[in-house]
């Protein structure tokens, strides 16, 4: 019996690990599509603070870029999502988001 736990406790340990840096990574991914959809918004309106908006609801140390253009406004969150203990860079992932978002201050204007 000693013998089968001393094998099962620490693989038991690592699987627990694992899950639990994939329920991270998909809140990280969670977060990046609403920071995303935030600062696309804002920026439709016409907002200047839309990144700012965006760093509040992102996860930490997130990249956040505005592209408008012609009748939209896009917007892109990236963000590094680390694994757990020694193996934070090896696991390591990027999740990221995209939003666009028509701007408003175009709608209902005729295309010249």
């Amino acid at each position: 019996m000693t013998a089968e736990t001393a094998v099962v406790v620490p693989s038991l340990v690592l699987l627990l690990a694992m899950l639990l840096w994939g329920v991270l990574a998909g809140a990280a991914q969670l977060r990046c599509i609403d920071a995303a959809r935030v600062a696309a918004r804002t920026a439709a309106r016409g907002d200047a603070d839309a990144v700012a908006k965006a760093a509040v609801v992102a996860p930490p140390g997130a990249t956040i870029q505005v592209l408008a253009g012609g009748d939209t406004v896009s917007v892109l969150v990236e963000a590094k999502c680390l694994g757990v203990g020694r193996l934070a860079s090896a696991l390591s992932v990027t999740v990221s988001a995209t939003a666009v978002a028509a701007r408003e201050d175009r709608i209902g204007r005729e295309v010249e």
